[in-house]
């Protein structure tokens, strides 16, 4: 597998974080940091589609009307909530 180097200033306390999972996990620096990296760049990459996935289904009319959404958010604090707006 290619691979590049990548350089970046972190802060020093955060770089201690990473120097002490490193040592606790016994792998090394760059291992911790591609796992995080992995591990970001999944979760925007799953943030991004739903974020598609959401306009879509308003773009298609699937929306909540605001006021059911604030009765049952109102309702949450009650001894009987409302079911949740589908």
């Amino acid at each position: 597998m290619s691979t590049k180097v990548l350089t970046v200033h972190v802060p020093l306390l955060l770089a201690q974080k990473v120097d002490q999972m490193a040592t606790r996990l016994e792998r090394s620096r760059g291992w911790i940091m591609k796992q995080a990296l992995s591990a970001w760049i999944d979760q925007e990459e799953e943030r991004s589609r739903m974020t598609r996935e959401a306009l879509a289904e308003v773009d298609a009319g699937q929306v909540i009307d605001h006021q059911a959404v604030q009765a049952w958010a109102d309702s949450l604090s009650t001894d009987q909530p409302l079911p949740t707006p589908r």
